[in-house]
């Protein structure tokens, strides 16, 4: 059986997929639980003395001055729970929800929280045996943490709230009794270590992540296609112009698009043309491909920090015998990352659908008939197929508008700079899903416009994506309904195998 363990430090994107999509088991390591257990030793001894300390003996957020009494110190995390449960919209995905927890316990595992181990465990116990919190998508602001969805995740660890268990919505304590699970009896500090951090946004930033890194792969072939369907040429890949502009996405983007056009008659079938060079849309391919794909490495890059980091407040430090408050769950790093992805998707958006454009329009498409219609003027073709291309691309560029630039001061001004990061996130999602929708659209008319240049047959590796499409959507006879066409092409994008099985083609 495939296990991934969690250590607090050593968690990647692809196990954070594994586990939040193919629901691999978690296990949580030996090294992890001497420092989780280090941690809680620290908490239990400060407790004996009558000094204060931030959500351990006080009151939260503006309330930080209010000491609360011993007896009430468990108390004060149940309502923790419960009173910031107060999200609201359309739940969030299984999925998200996954990585969420397993990030989480993940960021338990360091060792920094004071939370005792049967706390993560029943975390981990839950995505193990798929009791998934039911958590609404809007409610943080991205600073003190993702506090309202993480507040609803811990709140079905204690037997509240609703979660999903085995395809219905059950209240959260039956769904852990169904499961063979019980409710947490929250200790001092557990409630607050459980709610304090990056997980939502940081959550839905690394499954983009790994998909925006498949989808802009899937967006080089489809520029492929339609370069050679558009009668372009190839001579803007060549390496001699990427090594004078060393951007290494750009350089994978073209070394991509010459691998893929590879033998293609189209392009061979006019070498000898008057036409000196492409407009940008072809001929910018891996400028603005390779652009997109620098910025997911710098997001990689910080989300790889963020996913193993210690992002609650206050932080446990028992080999130097503290307790220090800090600014940890801040969002600032994560929301950054996620507006400079929601840009570069939108940037494969935009190109993708200017090629859509030239492919429909028979001033620019050298030769294909209009709107690639079997009958032009009976018959539509892809002419509305081009404007929900059209309205997807003017949608992203709304949803590009920065969350993270905006501020609103909570908690009675306690907490007067915030990162609206859980916006980036779920604008980023909804940006992701218009992407892949548009380079559907343009892989469908790159191939309809394939039949039209017969005999002349496309490269090799587009060969074979031209094929794979055609399994999938049979070419334009009469006009027909296309959603349903537009929306096989964009789950094949998604698909695992569609993806592995270009890589592999690409290796041969």
């Amino acid at each position: 059986m495939d296990i991934i363990r969690i250590d607090g430090d050593n968690l990647t994107p692809e196990m954070v997929h594994k586990v939040a999509r193919n629901y691999i088991y978690v296990e949580i390591d030996e090294s992890a639980i001497k420092k989780i257990e280090e941690s809680r030793d620290f908490i239990e001894k400060i407790l004996t003395e009558k000094k204060t300390h931030y959500g351990i003996n006080t009151g939260f957020g503006a309330f930080e001055s209010i000491r609360i009494p011993p007896e009430d110190l468990q108390k004060l995390q149940v309502n923790l729970i419960r009173s910031h449960s107060a999200g609201v919209g359309e739940p969030l995905p299984t999925d998200v929800v996954r990585a969420m927890m397993l990030l989480r316990a993940n960021a338990l595992c360091r060792g920094h929280s004071g939370v005792r181990l049967e706390i993560v465990r029943l975390l981990v116990d839950m995505l193990n045996k798929c009791v998934h919190p039911v958590v609404p998508s809007r409610g943080s602001v991205g600073a003190s943490g993702d506090l309202a969805p993480l507040a609803h995740i811990a709140l079905s660890m204690i037997g509240e709230g609703k979660s999903e268990y085995r395809g219905e919505i059950l209240p959260g304590g039956e769904a852990l009794q169904r499961a063979g699970l019980k409710p947490a009896i929250l200790c001092e500090k557990e409630g607050l270590a459980l709610i304090n951090g990056t997980q939502m946004m940081a959550g839905i930033g690394t499954l983009i992540l790994r998909d925006m890194e498949k989808l802009i792969l899937v967006a080089d072939a489809a520029g492929a296609l339609s370069t050679e369907v558009l009668m372009g040429t190839d001579r803007a890949f060549i390496p001699e112009i990427q090594e004078v502009r060393p951007h290494m996405g750009q350089i994978e983007s073209a070394g991509n698009l010459l691998k893929f056009t590879e033998g293609s008659e189209m392009i061979k079938s006019h070498g000898n043309c008057p036409r000196i060079q492409d407009a940008y849309s072809i001929r910018c391919i891996p400028a603005v491909h390779g652009a997109s794909r620098e910025s997911c490495k710098f997001a990689r890059r910080i989300l790889c920090v963020e996913i193993n980091s210690s992002v609650d407040n206050p932080l446990v430090f028992p080999d130097i015998q503290q307790i220090v408050s800090g600014g940890n769950f801040h969002g600032a790093p994560v929301a950054l990352v996620l507006e400079s992805m929601a840009l570069g998707l939108a940037f494969i958006a935009n190109i993708s659908e200017r090629r859509i454009e030239r492919m429909v329009n028979h001033h620019y498409s050298n030769g294909l008939p209009p709107f690639l219609s079997p009958e032009a003027g009976l018959q539509s073709g892809m002419m509305i197929a081009h404007y929900t291309a059209a309205a997807l691309a003017s949608e992203n560029k709304v949803l590009c508008h920065p969350a993270c630039c905006d501020t609103i001061p909570t908690s009675a001004g306690q907490e007067d700079c915030v990162s609206m990061g859980s916006i980036s996130a779920l604008k980023l999602m909804n940006i992701f899903n218009n992407t892949v929708n548009i380079v559907a659209i343009e892989l469908l008319c790159a191939s309809e416009a394939v039949e039209h240049r017969s005999p002349h047959q496309p490269g090799r590796i587009t060969g074979i994506i031209y094929q794979k499409i055609r399994n999938e959507i049979q070419p334009l006879s009469c006009d027909r309904p296309l959603s349903e066409d537009i929306e096989k092409v964009a789950e094949l994008i998604k698909h695992e195998g569609f993806i592995g099985e270009i890589e592999e083609t690409m290796k041969a």
